[in-house]
């Protein structure tokens, strides 16, 4: 069972609980001890010897009551009268002693005149002259255990009395034995009562959670350090989307199959990645059998790269066997291949983005029945998160984590990459992997307002103007919308923005950071603030000779793909805007066990820090500190606060 400790182990209901069980045991606690106050203050020899036997008093002169003291004396059942002065000396010391301890006083004289072991005035007087045989009954007296007296003393009733040192028949004894079962009835019930609640706190998993937009983690005793989160994230979620052994296969054969369904993966390669889990997932619910997917070319960084360019096509298949049947090409016996990617009667359209699986089995799987054949597009985004089952967001992790493998010589390139980035000063250490997003096409996107010249910003106006017409009219409007976005972290931040987060964090100037990245917006002059603080900057090209690198520079899906990978073997993942990539590796490293870190700014409250000119630097790294204390890829429930790419947490990992 791992060690967590935390701030609010002692929550207000576990509180309320002690305080009620507390009130019930007071009143009982109570009565017990007064009543070993009241018990205590008797003599050892009163408390020994009072049984009914030796009740009656001796009286002096009668020859039968010598006799039967005699007698009796030969079975040390009454003391010599030398052993009862003794012990009427010690009871008249504990009646004064009770006479001080209680507010009623007993007559001494009347308590020795009552008592079975004190004799007589005269019979004092006619044994009186016996001083030996005295002395002997005092030292061999069972009524007076001088020398174990105080010891025997301080213990309470109900324990002379389980160690046989009070007679159980006693009134006494029989109520401390009812008080002591009383009291462990109560406290095994209390036991039993509280220890599935400690039980279940001491396991609960680590595991934050949200209020509004504040994440509240749990604390550990464990140091804060900059390259790792807590043990106690990692020790307390496994990976577990795999397949089971024991989970029965149900792909249909070739001809009990629905049909077959073909799409084209858009975008660049994470937005293609995440619609071949998708289209897998798709597959799964409409019992389709799935055709390799075809990676559309990318619109932006014009390139045209097959599934097989990029990953196993092997493994991809025979890992999802038991899951989806795919097969790689369209099958012969449809002759009219070209329609299906232009007919219209061959396409499925209009699916809502985070379509339900209830809608793909009422809408799709009909059509899909009909024509056998069907081709979907577009495919970005049209498969929810919460309104799909969880088995089949489980087999959209084992697509993701565990089917879909770059090809051998990736993996090995970005191997390599890793490898250096640890050995750059000549010893092994940790590296950081920056996902700078500030290239032209995405600062114009934004439509966020960043320094610059009025050269600069007047070249950007005209960018936006030709690219995104609709949006950007006559410019008037976006200073508003602008300012809005940047206070609502909506905007990607700049080279020297997330510099002086990470000095801020506690990085420092050695720090050897791997940078991910297009061509930054502005080049060298916007990266100055950025290379200043941090001179350790690289990125592959730097790392690998060109010869090295000639290979990949056929597809940029790639090049995409080494910073992918060298990203995700990166001890810490620091992002500076959204979109599918970091998403991913956030993901990634979250699946693997959560010790990765992966820092994820808060735009928002950073702008706010950043413009205001009154804040110090010792100010501004508290809040940053503290801001991201728990921004760092933390165990956290899935749904409905993020994605399934960006943490997979709930459906695709249990409880270690």
């Amino acid at each position: 069972m791992s060690k967590i400790y935390r701030r609010n182990f002692f929550s207000p209901i576990f509180i309320l609980k002690i305080k009620l069980l507390t009130a019930f045991l007071g009143p009982s606690c109570h009565l017990l001890s007064t009543h070993l106050r009241s018990t205590d203050s008797l003599p050892p020899a009163l408390v020994r010897h009072r049984s009914p036997r030796s009740r009656t008093p001796l009286r002096a002169g009668s020859s039968g009551n010598r006799k039967a003291s005699a007698h009796s004396h030969s079975h040390s059942r009454a003391p010599r009268p030398a052993a009862a002065t003794a012990a009427a000396a010690e009871l008249r010391h504990s009646t004064a002693a009770r006479a001080s301890n209680f507010p009623a006083k007993r007559d001494s004289d009347a308590s020795a005149a009552s008592s079975p072991f004190l004799a007589s005035p005269s019979a004092r007087g006619s044994r009186g002259s016996d001083g030996d045989d005295g002395k002997d009954t005092h030292r061999s007296s069972p009524l007076l255990p001088h020398q174990h007296h105080k010891r025997v003393h301080l213990l309470t009733s109900p324990f002379r009395s389980l160690l046989a040192l009070e007679d159980p028949r006693s009134p006494a004894a029989s109520s401390s034995y009812r008080i002591l079962l009383a009291l462990l009835a109560l406290l095994l019930a209390a036991g039993i009562f509280c220890a599935p609640l400690l039980w279940s706190r001491l396991n609960t998993p680590y595991l934050c959670h949200k209020e509004g937009i504040t994440l509240h983690c749990p604390e550990t005793k464990e140091p804060l350090s900059l390259w790792e989160n807590p043990r106690a994230a990692t020790t307390s979620w496994k990976p577990c989307a795999e397949r089971r052994s024991d989970e029965p296969s149900d792909v249909p054969s070739e001809k009990e199959t629905s049909g077959y369904i073909f799409i084209h993966a858009e975008g660049g390669l994470n937005q293609q990645r995440i619609a071949i889990c998708n289209a897998v997932a798709i597959a799964k619910i409409m019992s389709a059998t799935l055709i390799l997917p075809v990676l559309k070319q990318d619109q932006i960084w014009k390139d045209q790269t097959k599934f097989e360019d990029i990953f196993d096509v092997d493994h991809f298949i025979n890992y999802l066997k038991d899951d989806v049947r795919i097969v790689r090409d369209i099958p012969d016996w449809f002759t009219e291949k070209d329609e299906l990617f232009t007919s219209i009667k061959r396409t499925v359209k209009n699916i809502p983005k985070y379509a339900s699986a209830q809608f793909y089995i009422d809408n799709v799987l009909p059509r899909i029945k009909e024509k056998k054949i069907m081709s979907i597009k577009p495919f970005v985004d049209r498969l929810g998160y919460d309104n799909v089952p969880m088995e089949i967001n489980r087999l959209r992790c084992r697509v993701n984590y565990h089917a879909l493998k770059f090809l051998p010589h990736i993996e090995e390139m970005a191997d390599k990459l890793a490898a250096r980035m640890r050995n750059r000063t000549g010893s092994v250490n940790p590296y950081m992997a920056l996902h700078l997003r500030f290239e032209k096409g995405m600062v114009g996107l934004s439509f966020c307002d960043f320094t610059g010249t009025r050269e600069e910003k007047e070249m950007m106006a005209a960018y936006r103007q030709k690219e995104w017409p609709r949006r950007y009219k006559n410019g008037s409007h976006l200073w508003p919308l602008a300012l809005q976005k940047r206070k609502e972290g909506r905007c990607p931040l700049e080279p020297g923005e997330i510099a002086v987060i990470l000095r801020a964090l506690g990085y420092t100037s050695g720090t050897q950071i791997y940078v991910a990245s297009g061509q930054v917006y502005g080049g060298k002059n916007r990266m100055a603030p950025l290379t200043n603080m941090f001179p350790n900057l690289v990125t592959k090209e730097e790392l690998a000779s060109a010869e090295e690198m000639a290979p990949f520079r056929r597809h940029v899906t790639s090049l995409a793909a080494l910073d992918f990978l060298v990203c995700l073997r990166s001890d810490v993942f620091v992002m500076t805007h959204g979109g599918n990539f970091a998403k991913l590796i956030i993901g990634a490293r979250r699946y693997a066990g959560h010790r990765l870190k992966s820092v994820k700014p808060d735009k928002g409250l950073m702008s706010k820090s950043l413009g205001d000119p009154d804040m110090g630097w010792a100010s501004f790294a508290e809040d940053v500190v503290v801001s991201h204390r728990t921004r760092t890829g933390l165990p956290e429930p899935t749904f409905p606060s993020y994605d399934l790419w960006e943490n997979p947490l709930t459906p695709c990992m249990c409880r270690a």
